[in-house]
């Protein structure tokens, strides 16, 4: 089981405490950094000191780490022109040696849009689908010959289709609880599938719809990767889970029945019940990133009970 960190710096974190976070899933061990891409905080949080860009901050990690991996869930398909994205992942790939992924969806909070001047249209999926077409297309084109691209919203031609990765290929996390059009997207495009924030049994539902899908398209469905991500609230005793649940302003009994929360030894017992069900990579939720302790009383009573270290 892979444990990775991921962090929601809309509700209150610059980039210095990023770079803190980051230093610190890769000196604790764990397998990668993810971010959010938001540009206003939700619930009641100030978002203090504002907000930070998903790809830039990214850029920036790449040269401040050496071996965790790093990546969106999800970068905003209406924040981003496909072609510019392409370019964008490809750049902070090569900047980091080769360790991004990139998770792509549609984009659905229609307040930050309004907030910056960016346009939400209503086509959201359907204009998702064909930026998948392109940026995939772009970084498997051929170095010297040229790539074209004749969709409904988008029109690319004669581009040259760089720069590339560092990788050969890039691996693209699509995620979410659609039953039809989201698995067929991800039986198409996706190295990984992300379910957030389900239970057991929504995410061994929704992992079987996109198995099959892979399978009716005639792909293997052990090719993905499955995942969750899960809100984490973890304590050595009652008392301190109380008080990080506290902090983030949540209900201990909540977290437990929706996330990840508890004592180590409930945590992993937890963790298990969702490896059932074919995940084998879960996003840990960081909610308070002044909270460091937290993470390293993850590294030290969690993570060796699922990697064997």
């Amino acid at each position: 089981m892979d444990l990775r960190i991921f962090t929601e710096p809309q509700q209150g974190a610059g980039y210095d405490t990023l770079l803190t976070v980051a230093k610190a899933t890769e000196d604790l061990g764990f397998d990668a950094f993810f971010r959010s891409d938001h540009y206003l905080p939700m619930g009641s949080a100030d978002g203090l000191p504002g907000p930070t860009d998903a790809w830039i901050t990214l850029a920036g990690l790449a040269r401040e780490t050496r071996r965790i991996r790093l990546g969106t869930l999800m970068t905003a398909g209406t924040f981003r022109l496909p072609g510019v994205l392409a370019i964008q992942v490809a750049q902070v790939d090569q900047m980091s040696g080769g360790r991004v992924e990139l998770g792509l969806g549609a984009g659905w909070f229609e307040d930050e849009h309004k907030a910056y001047g960016i346009p939400y249209p209503k086509e959201k999926f359907a204009r998702l689908e064909e930026q998948l077409a392109i940026v995939t297309g772009l970084w498997a084109t051929e170095v010297g010959r040229t790539f074209d691209y004749q969709g409904t919203y988008y029109q690319l031609s004669d581009s040259p289709a760089l720069p590339k990765p560092a990788q050969a290929k890039v691996p693209v996390l699509i995620g979410g609880h659609g039953a039809t059009r989201t698995p067929r997207l991800a039986a198409q495009y996706a190295d990984e599938f992300n379910i957030p924030f389900a239970s057991i049994e929504d995410s061994e539902r929704q992992f079987a719809r996109v198995r099959a899908a892979a399978e009716a398209i005639g792909r293997k469905a052990d090719d993905l990767v499955y995942s969750n991500a899960l809100v984490v609230c973890v304590g050595k005793d009652d008392a301190e889970v109380a008080r990080r649940a506290a902090a983030i302003g949540r209900d201990v009994e909540e977290l437990k029945a929706n996330g990840l929360a508890g004592s180590p030894d409930e945590v992993v017992e937890k963790i298990g019940t969702y490896e059932a069900t074919g995940s084998s990579r879960i996003y840990l939720q960081l909610l308070d990133l002044h909270d460091l302790d937290h993470l390293e009383l993850i590294s030290a009573r969690v993570l060796p009970q699922l990697t064997g270290a």
